[in-house]
Protein backbone atom coordinates (compact mmCIF):
# COMPACT_ATOMS: atom_id res chain seq x y z
CA UNK A 1 0.00 0.00 0.00
CA UNK A 2 1.36 3.64 -1.10
CA UNK A 3 1.28 5.84 1.93
CA UNK A 4 1.45 9.49 1.08
CA UNK A 5 4.58 11.67 2.61
CA UNK A 6 2.72 14.32 5.12
CA UNK A 7 4.00 16.97 3.38
CA UNK A 8 1.95 15.93 0.23
CA UNK A 9 -1.67 15.40 1.58
CA UNK A 10 -4.76 17.06 0.53
CA UNK A 11 -4.90 18.73 3.73
CA UNK A 12 -1.53 20.43 3.30
CA UNK A 13 -1.76 21.77 -0.30
CA UNK A 14 -5.33 23.17 0.80
CA UNK A 15 -3.74 24.72 3.94
CA UNK A 16 -1.02 25.98 2.00
CA UNK A 17 -3.17 27.43 -0.81
CA UNK A 18 -5.24 29.01 2.18
CA UNK A 19 -2.31 30.46 3.75
CA UNK A 20 -0.91 32.20 0.36
CA UNK A 21 -4.38 33.51 -0.54
CA UNK A 22 -4.77 35.18 3.09
CA UNK A 23 -0.97 36.69 2.94
CA UNK A 24 -2.23 38.25 -0.13
CA UNK A 25 -5.01 39.57 1.30
CA UNK A 26 -2.97 40.95 4.09
CA UNK A 27 -0.48 43.15 1.54
CA UNK A 28 -3.51 44.23 -0.39
CA UNK A 29 -5.23 45.63 2.72
CA UNK A 30 -1.51 46.87 4.16
CA UNK A 31 -1.21 49.16 0.79
CA UNK A 32 -4.85 50.30 1.69
CA UNK A 33 -3.93 51.41 5.14
CA UNK A 34 -2.80 54.93 4.36
CA UNK A 35 -5.88 55.40 1.57
CA UNK A 36 -8.55 56.86 4.67
CA UNK A 37 -10.90 58.97 2.59
CA UNK A 38 -10.88 56.62 -0.60
CA UNK A 39 -11.62 53.56 1.82
CA UNK A 40 -14.43 55.04 2.87
CA UNK A 41 -15.75 56.73 -0.24
CA UNK A 42 -15.37 53.18 -1.76
CA UNK A 43 -17.27 52.05 1.19
CA UNK A 44 -20.42 54.26 0.84
CA UNK A 45 -20.63 53.57 -2.66
CA UNK A 46 -21.01 50.25 -1.64
CA UNK A 47 -23.59 50.98 0.47
CA UNK A 48 -25.44 53.22 -1.81
CA UNK A 49 -25.41 50.65 -4.12
CA UNK A 50 -26.41 48.32 -1.63
CA UNK A 51 -29.53 50.73 -0.73
CA UNK A 52 -30.03 50.80 -4.57
CA UNK A 53 -30.36 47.17 -4.78
CA UNK A 54 -32.74 47.04 -2.02
CA UNK A 55 -35.28 49.68 -3.04
CA UNK A 56 -35.49 48.61 -6.74
CA UNK A 57 -35.60 45.29 -5.70
CA UNK A 58 -38.44 45.73 -3.53
CA UNK A 59 -36.71 43.17 -0.44
CA UNK A 60 -34.48 41.70 1.09
CA UNK A 61 -35.33 44.31 4.36
CA UNK A 62 -34.03 42.12 6.88
CA UNK A 63 -30.73 41.56 5.65
CA UNK A 64 -30.71 45.54 5.50
CA UNK A 65 -32.21 46.05 9.23
CA UNK A 66 -29.24 43.56 10.26
CA UNK A 67 -26.68 45.34 8.32
CA UNK A 68 -27.79 48.67 10.09
CA UNK A 69 -27.81 47.22 13.45
CA UNK A 70 -24.32 45.33 12.62
CA UNK A 71 -22.95 49.09 10.99
CA UNK A 72 -24.52 50.64 14.46
CA UNK A 73 -22.75 48.27 16.78
CA UNK A 74 -19.04 48.80 14.89
CA UNK A 75 -20.12 53.24 15.23
CA UNK A 76 -20.36 52.98 19.04
CA UNK A 77 -17.69 50.61 19.12
CA UNK A 78 -15.72 53.19 17.40
CA UNK A 79 -16.85 56.01 19.61
CA UNK A 80 -16.14 54.52 22.70
CA UNK A 81 -13.03 54.37 24.82
CA UNK A 82 -10.90 51.23 24.56
CA UNK A 83 -10.52 52.18 28.62
CA UNK A 84 -13.62 52.62 29.88
CA UNK A 85 -13.95 55.37 32.91
CA UNK A 86 -17.65 54.27 33.84
CA UNK A 87 -16.54 50.50 34.37
CA UNK A 88 -13.62 51.63 36.33
CA UNK A 89 -15.83 53.50 38.72
CA UNK A 90 -18.66 50.90 38.82
CA UNK A 91 -15.99 48.26 40.18
CA UNK A 92 -14.39 50.25 42.59
CA UNK A 93 -10.93 50.01 40.22
CA UNK A 94 -9.95 53.62 40.15
CA UNK A 95 -6.55 53.34 42.26
CA UNK A 96 -5.44 50.00 40.41
CA UNK A 97 -3.87 48.53 37.27
CA UNK A 98 -7.55 50.04 35.14
CA UNK A 99 -7.86 53.08 36.97
CA UNK A 100 -4.21 54.36 35.43
CA UNK A 101 -5.18 53.83 31.76
CA UNK A 102 -8.69 55.64 32.00
CA UNK A 103 -9.98 58.94 30.66
CA UNK A 104 -9.00 62.06 32.93
CA UNK A 105 -12.53 62.60 34.98
CA UNK A 106 -11.15 65.86 37.28
CA UNK A 107 -9.64 69.02 36.25
CA UNK A 108 -6.42 68.14 37.88
CA UNK A 109 -6.47 64.62 36.34
CA UNK A 110 -2.89 63.88 34.09
CA UNK A 111 -4.25 64.18 30.24
CA UNK A 112 -4.34 60.96 28.35
CA UNK A 113 -4.80 60.30 24.70
CA UNK A 114 -8.43 58.81 23.20
CA UNK A 115 -7.93 55.45 22.47
CA UNK A 116 -10.37 53.79 20.84
CA UNK A 117 -12.22 50.21 21.61
CA UNK A 118 -12.46 49.71 17.74
CA UNK A 119 -9.79 51.58 15.79
CA UNK A 120 -10.59 52.95 12.53
CA UNK A 121 -9.11 50.73 9.71
CA UNK A 122 -10.85 47.65 11.44
CA UNK A 123 -13.94 49.83 11.94
CA UNK A 124 -13.48 49.89 8.06
CA UNK A 125 -12.83 46.45 7.44
CA UNK A 126 -15.57 45.09 9.19
CA UNK A 127 -17.97 47.80 8.22
CA UNK A 128 -17.42 47.14 3.75
CA UNK A 129 -16.62 43.13 4.52
CA UNK A 130 -20.01 43.27 6.56
CA UNK A 131 -21.93 45.56 3.47
CA UNK A 132 -20.33 43.05 0.63
CA UNK A 133 -21.93 40.15 2.37
CA UNK A 134 -25.08 41.89 2.99
CA UNK A 135 -24.99 43.00 -0.82
CA UNK A 136 -24.39 39.35 -1.48
CA UNK A 137 -27.36 37.78 0.86
CA UNK A 138 -29.41 40.78 -1.27
CA UNK A 139 -29.28 38.09 -3.93
CA UNK A 140 -30.11 35.20 -2.82
CA UNK A 141 -33.85 34.24 -2.48
CA UNK A 142 -33.87 32.78 0.97
CA UNK A 143 -33.47 35.78 2.73
CA UNK A 144 -36.26 37.27 1.46
CA UNK A 145 -38.20 37.34 4.40
CA UNK A 146 -41.91 39.29 3.63
CA UNK A 147 -42.03 41.95 6.74
CA UNK A 148 -43.35 45.82 7.10
CA UNK A 149 -40.49 47.36 6.83
CA UNK A 150 -41.83 50.50 8.28
CA UNK A 151 -41.78 48.81 11.29
CA UNK A 152 -38.36 48.16 10.95
CA UNK A 153 -36.94 51.85 9.98
CA UNK A 154 -39.12 53.13 12.93
CA UNK A 155 -37.25 50.54 15.14
CA UNK A 156 -34.09 51.18 13.70
CA UNK A 157 -34.13 54.74 14.41
CA UNK A 158 -35.57 54.62 17.79
CA UNK A 159 -32.65 52.25 18.38
CA UNK A 160 -29.99 54.70 16.66
CA UNK A 161 -31.49 57.83 18.82
CA UNK A 162 -31.94 56.14 22.11
CA UNK A 163 -28.15 54.42 21.96
CA UNK A 164 -26.63 57.70 20.41
CA UNK A 165 -28.03 59.84 23.22
CA UNK A 166 -26.64 57.19 25.59
CA UNK A 167 -22.86 57.40 24.18
CA UNK A 168 -23.33 61.67 23.78
CA UNK A 169 -24.28 61.52 27.55
CA UNK A 170 -21.33 59.19 28.40
CA UNK A 171 -18.88 61.61 26.45
CA UNK A 172 -20.04 64.85 28.29
CA UNK A 173 -19.85 62.67 31.03
CA UNK A 174 -16.48 61.68 31.38
CA UNK A 175 -15.73 64.49 28.71
CA UNK A 176 -13.89 63.00 25.58
CA UNK A 177 -14.45 63.56 22.45
CA UNK A 178 -13.57 60.76 20.35
CA UNK A 179 -12.42 62.80 16.77
CA UNK A 180 -9.71 64.86 16.28
CA UNK A 181 -11.99 67.97 14.68
CA UNK A 182 -9.53 71.21 15.28
CA UNK A 183 -6.48 69.19 16.49
CA UNK A 184 -2.90 70.10 15.00
CA UNK A 185 -1.46 67.98 12.71
CA UNK A 186 2.34 68.34 12.02
CA UNK A 187 4.20 66.57 9.40
CA UNK A 188 1.23 67.35 6.39
CA UNK A 189 2.25 69.70 3.56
Amino acid sequence: MDVPEPDQTPFNAVQAQTSKLARQYQAYLDQLTPYTTYRWVGSVVLLLFFFLRIVLAQGWYIVAYTLGIYLLNLFLAFLSPKFDPSLTQDEGLEDGEAGSSSLPIKQDDEFRPFIRRLPEFKFWHSATRAIAIAFVCSWMKVFDIPVFWPVLVMYWLILFFLTMRRQIQHMIKYRYIPFNIGKARYGRD
